[in-house]
C-alpha cells in the first residue's frame, strides 16, 4: 500500500493519467484477487495494464463529450452556486470549499467502497455467510450490496456537490480529466449494480464478471481520486 501511495504521488505530480491507470489497476488486482488468481499475477498484470492503456487515452481524447450537455448541466449547477457563494462570503474557510468535496469522496471511497469490495471477494471465495469487523452483526453477503449501494448514492450526490463547489470558485466544471473519469466511474457502478440481476440466468460467468469488473471499478475510482487531487493542486 505504501508502495502504491508513493507511486501515485509521483504520477500525480507528473500528470500522466495513462501511467496512473496502469499502476492502480495492477495493484488493485493484486489486492482483491482471490489467492489462486494472485498466483497467476503476471496474467492479471498484463491484462489490466492493457485495459488501462486503452481507458486513459480515452479520457484524454473524450474531453469534448460534454459539449452536448454543457448548457443544461451548467444551468443546473447555477441553481445551487449562489447559495455556496453566499456561504463563502459568510466566512466558510477557503480550505473547506477547495478540499471539502475531495475529502468527503475519498472517505466514501476508502471506507464504504473499498471495504464493500473486500466483502464481495469474501463472498466469492466462500466466506459470504461469515461476519467481519465493522459488519455490525451482518454477514458479508448481507452487507456487501448495502455498502456498495450507499457508496454509489454518495458518489452521485457528492459529484453534484463537486461541480457546484468548482463553479463557486469560478472554475469551468466540465473541462478536466477528473470530470470525464467521474462519468466513467459512475457508469461502471451502474453496470455493477445491474449484474446481480443476471446471476440466476448467467451463472458463474455473470458472477465472475461482477467480481472482476468490481475490482476494475475501484481501480478506476482511485485514479479518479488522483485526477481530482491533480485538479485541486492546479489552482
Amino acid at each position: 500500500r505504501l508502495r502504491l501511495a508513493n507511486i501515485l504521488r509521483v504520477l500525480v505530480a507528473q500528470g500522466d493519467p495513462e501511467q496512473m491507470f496502469a499502476a492502480v489497476f495492477v495493484f488493485a488486482a493484486e489486492a482483491f484477487a482471490a489467492p489462486s488468481l494472485a498466483a497467476r499475477s503476471s496474467l492479471v498484470r498484463s491484462s489490466l495494464v492493457a485495459a488501462s492503456r486503452c481507458v486513459a487515452p480515452a479520457i484524454q481524447m473524450s474531453m469534448g463529450i460534454f459539449e452536448g450537455v454543457r448548457e443544461p448541466v451548467e444551468a443546473y449547477v447555477g441553481i445551487w452556486t449562489p447559495m455556496f457563494k453566499t456561504a463563502v462570503d459568510a466566512g466558510v474557510p477557503d480550505f473547506i470549499v477547495h478540499w471539502g468535496h475531495g475529502a468527503a469522496m475519498a472517505t466514501v471511497l476508502f471506507t464504504m467502497a473499498l471495504y464493500g469490495t473486500f466483502l464481495g471477494w469474501q463472498i466469492r471465495t466462500g466466506s459470504g455467510e461469515e461476519e467481519f469487523p465493522g459488519t455490525m452483526g451482518e454477514t458479508a453477503r448481507a452487507i456487501h450490496p448495502k455498502l456498495m449501494a450507499g457508496a454509489t448514492f454518495f458518489f452521485l450526490l457528492g459529484g453534484q456537490g463537486g461541480l457546484v463547489l468548482l463553479a463557486a470558485q469560478g472554475k469551468e466544471i466540465l473541462d478536466s480529466p477528473h470530470a470525464v473519469s467521474a462519468i466513467v466511474g459512475l457508469g461502471l457502478l451502474a453496470v455493477q449494480a445491474s449484474l446481480p440481476r443476471l446471476f440466476e440466468s448467467g451463472g458463474e460467468t455473470a458472477r465472475t464478471a461482477h467480481a472482476f469488473l468490481g475490482t476494475s471499478t475501484i481501480a478506476a475510482l482511485i485514479v479518479h481520486a488522483g485526477l481530482g487531487l491533480q485538479l485541486g493542486l492546479s489552482f
